[in-house]
């Protein structure tokens, strides 16, 4: 008689690949239906294999939209540097001086996040209007920032308490100064966590609707999120084109995703032992 260990093992392989399967099923439908004449998409019944495949939606986007990739690409570029920059001090601050506020600092940080987006891109809508910002890259680059500084310091944080703080002691007595020892020990252990800090924040950015939508009165700016809504009409929708348009949109992310996997695990997994 088999061990409920021994079940538990076999019963753990078909569990997986059903979650797989059901995680990647979208994947497989976005690609699907890009495949397809539109008709296809209103019937009763999907076709859930193209027969034969069609690239007619992919021929029509190419030309547009990858321009509004490429303008994905620089905002969240920007996006993610800035909140890098802001964010990597911060958190060094948080670990180096330990005052009584920090861990009310923390639940502040944690409680801004949850302040819903359309808020927070009404009030951004006002001091960029005022400022002569909008539709310009800089106030997308901000406003995307405003949701990516957070999350990445609380991150940064848990990842750099977890380093030796003899290290930077010992820096510290060497008369290299706060500064010196965060540029030359804690940055460089830092790249892992630095490097999933990054992704994150370049995917917030990468994501972004409201902002994109709010900020872009003329539509002189459209990222890649607005440029999959052109095709979405009052009455009619093309959803070949949309589809299309998602699994271009997808691609940079998976690349950036599978690039940095290892240094997500290790940065994540990083800030789960303290000294």
């Amino acid at each position: 008689m088999r061990s409920p260990l021994i079940q538990l093992g076999v019963l753990r392989m078909p569990v997986g690949l059903v979650a797989t399967a059901v995680m990647l099923f979208p994947i497989y439908w976005m690609i699907n239906a890009s495949l397809q004449p539109r008709v296809a998409m209103l019937q009763t019944f999907p076709t859930f294999i193209p027969d034969p495949p069609i690239l007619d939606a992919y021929r029509g986007i190419l030309g547009v939209q990858s321009w509004h990739v490429l303008t994905s690409c620089f905002v969240a570029t920007l996006s993610a540097a800035l909140s890098l920059l802001i964010a990597t001090p911060c958190a060094y601050a948080l670990v180096i001086f330990r005052m009584q506020w920090t861990t009310l600092f923390a639940l502040g940080l944690l409680v801004v996040q949850m302040v819903p987006t359309i808020v927070t891109a009404n009030a951004l809508y006002a001091i960029f209007a005022q400022l002569r910002l909008l539709n310009t890259y800089l106030a997308l680059v901000l406003a995307d920032s405003t949701l990516s500084v957070p999350f990445a310091i609380l991150l940064l944080r848990a990842f750099m308490v977890s380093l030796p703080r003899t290290l930077t002691e010992a820096a510290l007595c060497d008369g290299t100064g706060y500064w010196g020892a965060f540029l030359r020990i804690i940055l460089p252990l830092s790249r892992n966590g630095l490097v999933t800090a990054g992704l994150f924040c370049f995917l917030f950015a990468w994501s972004d609707f409201l902002f994109a939508l709010t900020l872009s009165t003329k539509q002189k700016i459209v990222p890649i999120t607005l440029g999959i809504y052109q095709f979405i009409g009052t009455h009619n929708t093309d959803w070949p084109s949309v589809m299309a348009t998602a699994v271009l949109a997808s691609i940079p992310p998976i690349a950036l995703l599978l690039f940095g996997q290892g240094y997500i695990t290790a940065g994540l997994t990083g800030g789960a032992i303290k000294e």
